[in-house]
């Protein structure tokens, strides 16, 4: 047990423990450029904090669930058009190659779903240290087969999806639910997530003490606590 106040540390799923492989924004990106846009190392990590943005459950996101509930195809088809202009396009650009990208998107990238090495050293690590540890997942569903799909089940007595509690990251109302499920405080819990906007933001809305995990460097002007490398984490935890 670390040798101050913390007793749990929770965790993002996607991106933080489980990755997809290649990730998704540079099959994107490598096919815009095929396709002719030019953009700088500032436009891609520009493009990728957009990319967490609308995901941690944005006024975008919802205008597009809300406009296109019933039509996957177009909802992607509009995702496709905010990340081009994201990624550097002109609005018009983007609005002409949108659908071409979402196709594309949608037909060649089938990723690998892999949790790396230093997630496999570090969480045995935390669970001999007596931590209480759960992942919590802005997925609709539950996905407890993913955990031991990827034999990580072992370690997490306790996982909940936001659409379980209808309360997703930022909103405190997700980590309020498993604090109580696990009988801890929000003092006493650690959140680990890759998405600033979601994971960060919402951990502290609830109380709880944020990490940023930003292999990326996605978020260099972070204020809060961040690793680079699961092999950081347990270092990070007793420095808090």
């Amino acid at each position: 047990m670390s040798p101050n106040h913390i007793k749990a540390v929770f965790f993002d799923l996607d991106g933080t423990l489980r990755h997809s492989v290649p990730e998704g924004g540079e099959v994107f990106n490598a096919y815009a450029a095929l396709l002719g846009l030019s953009f700088s190392e500032a436009d891609r990590i520009r493009a990728m904090r957009w990319e967490h943005q609308y995901w941690a459950s944005s006024a975008d996101l919802r205008d597009d669930l809300l406009a296109h509930s019933a039509d996957t195809e177009n909802f992607w088809i509009e995702y496709s058009r905010r990340r081009l202009i994201a990624l550097g396009a002109t609005p018009e650009w983007a609005g002409e190659f949108a659908a071409q990208s979402s196709a594309h998107m949608g037909e060649m990238y089938k990723p690998d779903s892999v949790v790396l090495p230093d997630v496999r050293r570090t969480l045995p690590l935390l669970q001999e240290a007596g931590y209480l540890m759960a992942v919590i997942s802005n997925r609709d569903k539950p996905f407890q087969a993913v955990l031991e799909a990827h034999a990580l089940s072992m370690y997490f007595p306790y996982s909940l999806a936001g659409g379980e509690v209808d309360s997703y990251k930022p909103e405190p109302g997700i980590f309020e639910h498993a604090l109580k499920q696990m009988n801890v405080t929000a003092s006493e819990t650690v959140y680990v997530g890759d998405n600033y906007y979601a994971d960060v933001v919402g951990a502290r809305r609830a109380g709880l003490e944020p990490v940023l995990y930003d292999p990326n460097h996605i978020f260099p002007d972070a204020d809060c606590t961040t690793i680079y490398s699961f092999d950081e984490l347990i270092s990070a935890i007793q420095a808090l």
